[in-house]
């Protein structure tokens, strides 16, 4: 097991790439603590995990329940040795000028400042601890972003950037900080970033854009967080991981 005694704390974990997340790393001996807006989805997940995963209810935007939720995972099991800030969101896809002030800022909350919170509830508990592993989800529109999510593309460079930048500061730490960057997923969030009904017809115009054919599963970037979470990594961090098929090459 790849993961044996290690706790793992990923947000977003009620469905999509997070829930994939919480029952890949559980299966290689993890205790994984599931933080997510939607508690009932991330009970259910849990439920579905068994005894060694925790569900909680809470919001990433929210530097109080961000806190909170490392605190109960630390109450629950003595450290967090793994932090993997999934929970995303994005504005649908549409000209620039016609995303509102509202949906640009749950964005950045979402996908930018969620990790800020994230960041300084868990570095001084890492530090203490003498190290510790963090993933950031970026994504593909960090590099080759498609017009109509120029807001969102935007917040995640800003997540490649400061994962790369992190990492360069917290490495004395022993605090490896690491990005995962999807190409556009099979996850609820697939409508919106198409901008599209999600037909067959819709479908085949992404994935005309990607070599190998696909769009990403949840089960692809998963298995790139495990890796990077692994002792397998123990020299990788700063690293931006692109999970895409080829599209950016």
């Amino acid at each position: 097991m790849r993961l044996a005694s290690k706790i793992a704390l990923v947000t977003g974990a009620a469905s999509g790439f997070g829930a994939e997340i919480a029952r890949t790393f559980a299966r290689e001996g993890a205790q994984v603590v599931l933080l997510d807006l939607n508690a009932a989805g991330a009970q259910a997940v849990a439920a579905a995990i068994g005894p060694q995963a925790l569900a909680i209810g809470g919001d990433v935007t929210s530097a109080p329940d961000v806190t909170g939720a490392v605190e109960r995972a630390v109450a629950a099991h003595g450290r967090l040795d793994i932090v993997v800030n999934n929970a995303g969101w994005t504005h649908r896809n549409r000209p620039l000028l016609e995303v509102s002030e509202a949906e640009f800022d749950k964005v950045y909350a979402v996908n930018v400042k969620s990790i800020y919170h994230m960041t300084r509830a868990v570095v001084p508990l890492m530090r203490r601890q003498g190290g510790g592993c963090i993933i950031n989800m970026g994504s593909t529109a960090a590099v080759r972003p498609r017009p109509g999510l120029t807001w969102y593309n935007g917040s995640k460079g800003a997540v490649h950037l400061l994962s790369r930048s992190m990492a360069a500061e917290l490495a004395p730490d022993k605090i490896r900080v690491n990005c995962v960057a999807p190409v556009i997923g099979e996850t609820g969030l697939l409508e919106s970033f198409m901008g599209l009904p999600d037909t067959p017809q819709n479908r085949a115009k992404f994935i005309a854009t990607i070599p190998l054919g696909r769009m990403s599963r949840p089960s692809d970037v998963a298995n790139a967080c495990l890796y990077l979470a692994s002792d397998e990594a123990e020299f990788v961090t700063g690293v931006v991981l692109e999970v895409d098929g080829g599209r950016d090459v």
